[in-house]
């Protein structure tokens, strides 16, 4: 096809893909939010994840956004140098969203910072968020979308710890984030660490640990096994869905991490809430594309 065309192709799948993601979460997300709900006891969790499902119902029935809160929309790109529509990326994503908005339809989420106006389209400056990892030698692009909502963005933390803080002051920084926030966002949660050498770097990492399925697993044994113990941890709180009590507080804890400065440990959490509207697309040269991250798309 043409150039022209083929952007245009490009832009079309986008922008029915960011709306879709607003109406329908992940097979992994879905799957999990069964899983918790199976486990619970007290009535009053029962019933929650019962609306839960309900309103995933709803929302693929009604063709509705399953949360009134559609977010800031994020890309988490990693695009080879032998793709040939690299270069149109950063406007053909924006206008996937401007046609996103209109289409799904989403809320309008972006206000410009101290002109304090909403633009009515969700893009505005650096919005939507675009993340890049260059692959050198493939000729394919991939991507994640992200709908970071009010409440999941809100927990949203990073610092440098001192070196003898160690990892027990990653797990209490953690463990501080969620009992203070943990409540904001719309609990359970998936909770995204990001470790590395100053506060940047952890919160991209934090971010990215986002875009893993749930119950996967950072491939370091040591990283692993502490993915599991702030899991225990944090459910141990006692949120429940809502933060209304019950036994289980998260959907699952990732950690991401670079190395690090001997001289310091940088820490960060970011999460998604129940409602993760999280999706994964890979497009080849042709522009042909495969969605892993749900089972039944329909657009």
């Amino acid at each position: 096809m043409e150039r022209e065309e083929a952007v245009k192709h490009m832009t079309d799948v986008m922008a029915k893909f960011v709306a879709f993601t607003g109406k329908r979460l992940p097979d992994d997300v879905r799957a999990k939010i069964e899983e918790l709900a199976q486990q619970e006891e007290e009535p009053l969790a029962k019933a929650i994840y019962k609306t839960m499902e309900r309103n995933q119902e709803l929302a693929v029935k009604l063709n509705r956004p399953s949360c009134q809160d559609t977010g800031a929309l994020q890309f988490f790109i990693k695009c080879g140098t032998e793709f040939p529509y690299m270069a149109e990326l950063p406007e053909l994503l924006r206008q996937a969203v401007v046609q996103a908005t209109k289409d799904a339809p989403l809320r309008h989420n972006a206000v410009e910072t101290f002109d304090e106006y909403n633009t009515g389209k969700n893009v505005a400056k650096n919005i939507p968020s675009l993340f890049w990892d260059i692959a050198p030698g493939r000729d394919d692009c991939e991507i994640y979308t992200y709908m970071a909502g009010g409440g999941c963005s809100l927990p949203g933390h990073a610092k440098v710890l001192m070196p003898g803080e160690g990892y027990e002051g990653v797990t209490k920084f953690v463990l501080d984030v969620m009992t203070s926030y943990g409540l904001n966002a719309c609990p359970p949660l998936l909770v995204g660490v990001g470790i590395g050498t100053s506060v940047e770097v952890a919160a991209l990492q934090s971010k990215k640990a986002l875009m893993r399925r749930i119950g996967s697993h950072n491939p370091n044994p040591k990283a692993a096994k502490m993915e599991r113990l702030l899991e225990d941890g944090i459910n141990a709180i006692g949120l429940g869905p809502q933060g209304l009590r019950g036994k289980n507080s998260v959907l699952g804890v990732n950690i991401e991490n670079s190395a690090r400065h001997p001289s310091v440990i940088g820490v960060a959490v970011n999460v998604g809430c129940w409602s993760h509207r999280r999706g994964h697309i890979v497009f080849n040269k042709e522009l042909n594309y495969t969605i892993d991250s749900h089972s039944e798309v329909d657009f």
